[in-house]
């Protein structure tokens, strides 16, 4: 069962942050960081570098930074957010390892609030950056945070005072455990390609088209050891949301027929080489590329085929509003 009062909490708390983060802003900021709830580039988005519409932590002070990132840490679990701090981290280590000065507090990542954070109307936040797109839609007690980006550059650090460090070592190990324990002939079903593509296929389009994936190989044709592979693997995904989010998406997945599901790879399995995988099911899709600069280089995106953007809690709310009968005068 789904703790409704949890997720009412988790709504709570990122409106408090929300609010607290805009209270701190002078006026000029706040034009930078507030939109329309319905601005015309709400769904725009993209994980390559440059600027993106909002206030960055880089134009932030110390303190408004602080509350910035409590507002991330709310729109994640307690591992998603340690992930997606790390994230900003490590591109300041890539900045370094390519001799780029990095001064403190110069990050290149933007915070943006569409709509009115006091009102029960839908509202939402989002943090982007290179390597970093999270976004929540807030409609009532309820959330959505989809599109859901995380890459690393590098997957391995290789050198210097972080050498080792892999800020996306679970979405790996996980898909790399699932393909080791498939049969000669699950292979021949799961792996699509010997060559990866040389990104994630759906890229940051507004809208997600699982038809773009591979097809894969079925979780009804897993044995119950690979199938608790694949749900773990899932559950990295779904986990970077806040507990009670994630477990809702995960009721929405078995209630949709978890034999629907599918893995696909595409590559070779050897540590090092450019590889490639996607889970689908009815509800939902990820992907994982590892292609670029020789292969140390990770894309990882999570769509929900139904409410990215809050797309199902929105049609539901205008619908109930719609209908809703206007008072006597």
């Amino acid at each position: 069962m789904i703790d409704e009062a949890r997720t009412r909490d988790a709504v709570r708390l990122m409106r408090e942050a929300a609010a607290a983060l805009l209270a701190s802003l002078d006026a000029a900021q706040k034009t930078s960081a507030s939109a329309p709830f319905e601005v015309a580039d709400q769904q725009k988005w993209t994980y390559l570098p440059g600027p993106r519409p909002g206030l960055s932590l880089a134009e932030m002070t110390t303190a408004q930074r602080v509350l910035a990132l409590e507002l991330l840490d709310a729109g994640c679990s307690a591992g998603g957010a340690q992930t997606a701090r790390g994230i900003i981290e490590l591109e300041r280590v890539r900045r370094q390892l390519t001799g780029q000065s990095v001064a403190p507090g110069d990050d290149p990542y933007w915070v943006r609030i569409l709509g009115d954070v006091s009102r029960d109307e839908p509202w939402a936040w989002r943090v982007n950056g290179h390597h970093l797109a999270v976004h929540v839609t807030v409609v009532v007690d309820q959330l959505a945070v989809t599109p859901n980006f995380l890459g690393a550059e590098p997957a391995v650090v290789p050198r210097g005072q972080h050498v080792g460090l892999r800020t996306l070592a679970a979405e790996e190990d996980l898909a790399r455990a699932l393909l080791a324990g498939l049969d000669t002939e699950q292979r021949l079903t799961a792996v699509t390609s010997e060559v990866a593509p040389h990104d994630i296929l759906t890229r940051f389009d507004p809208v997600a088209d699982p038809r773009a994936l591979p097809t894969g190989l079925p979780h009804a044709q897993m044995t119950d050891e690979q199938r608790a592979l694949l749900q773990h693997l899932v559950r990295c995904y779904f986990d970077r949301a806040p507990l009670e989010h994630a477990n809702a998406c995960w009721q929405r997945a078995v209630e949709a027929g978890l034999e629907r599901m599918r893995f696909g790879w595409a590559g070779p399995d050897r540590r090092g080489l450019g590889h490639y995988y996607c889970v689908s099911g009815p509800t939902f899709l990820i992907e994982y590329d590892n292609t670029q600069d020789d292969a140390n280089h990770i894309h990882s995106v999570w769509r929900d085929l139904r409410g990215d953007w809050g797309g199902d809690l929105l049609a539901t709310h205008y619908a109930d509003r719609h209908r809703r009968p206007v008072p006597s005068p």
